[in-house]
């Protein structure tokens, strides 16, 4: 890479022809309000890549509901990815979120092992708004700590960040010394580079800051909507991968999953509870569709 590069410039995953890359999806599979693999396989699907789950959890509804079920699949897991390597499964990316447990990290370490030249891609699913979500422990959240490095895209919001880093958690409305010195601290752990979410300075926009080892830092902003949803961050990580694998760069990658994400709220905004019910991108896959035109 050179030095001081764009990330307009920075291209992950080069697309042939008419192959089908595979993702090793890592994340929980949740019955009510859509997030998670709810949104990983349709939006990745969409982009021409087979989507191959590796439950991390059952939910029966994501956790913002007063009452929802959780199966912690841990145990399942080692037969699991045993069964892949006997068959020799193939993957192109291993893309991880939600963890049920510490332990989890060391089956996706295990899939990197296995699958050396796999995009890394890591969402690290703790938290927001400076709050840790309730399944979230101390001890997994510091085992997430473990995925950090080698990350080829890690995409955390500023409580992520904080969780990771140890830096003070200041709210959304930051200035870009805060946001540099927090992509820095990512990088020094070990990430190649970070889409850092979620920053606002009450202008009515919302910005995204993509930056790396060697690479200059890009600003993407979009319009801030009056209201927020459950399984956004979800639906960017899905919706920037579906750009990566269709072979856009990192840079027009992440601009792509900020409007993805704005225009499937928009969606969502008409349907009977959507405050609580999920992001509606449903209607919007077509975008992700042509990303292979």
């Amino acid at each position: 890479m050179t030095l001081n590069a764009s990330p307009a410039d920075l291209y992950l995953y080069d697309r042939e022809g008419a192959y089908i890359p595979r993702v090793g999806a890592v994340h929980d599979l949740c019955g009510y309000g859509k997030c998670s693999l709810g949104v990983a396989i349709p939006v990745l699907s969409a982009a021409g890549c087979d989507v191959c789950p590796v439950p991390t959890s059952l939910f029966s509804a994501h956790t913002l509901y007063p009452e929802f079920y959780m199966l912690d699949t841990t145990d399942m897991l080692k037969p699991y990815l045993d069964a892949w390597q006997a068959e020799e499964v193939e993957l192109d990316a291993v893309y991880s979120g939600f963890l049920g447990a510490p332990e989890q990290v060391a089956s996706i370490q295990r899939l990197y092992e296995e699958h050396p030249d796999a995009l890394r891609i890591v969402d690290p699913v703790m938290g927001d708004a400076g709050k840790i979500y309730p399944t979230y422990t101390p001890e997994l959240c510091d085992a997430m700590k473990g995925l950090v490095e080698g990350a080829d895209v890690l995409t955390p919001n500023l409580t992520e960040a904080s969780i990771l880093t140890g830096i003070e958690y200041r709210g959304q409305d930051v200035d870009e010394a805060f946001v540099k010195e927090n992509i820095d601290a990512l990088v020094d752990l070990g990430a190649k580079t970070v889409v850092l979410k979620g920053v606002s300075h009450g202008d009515g926009q919302v910005r995204n800051y993509v930056a790396g080892a060697g690479l200059e830092t890009l600003e993407v902003a979009g319009e801030m909507l009056p209201f927020q949803l459950h399984g956004t961050g979800d639906l960017f990580a899905s919706s920037l991968l579906a750009a990566i694998m269709s072979g856009r760069s990192l840079g027009a990658a992440t601009e792509f999953a900020s409007r993805f994400v704005h225009d499937a709220m928009l969606v969502t905004k008409d349907q009977p509870q959507y405050k609580m019910r999920g992001v509606s991108f449903e209607s919007k896959l077509g975008e992700v569709a042509r990303l292979l035109d």
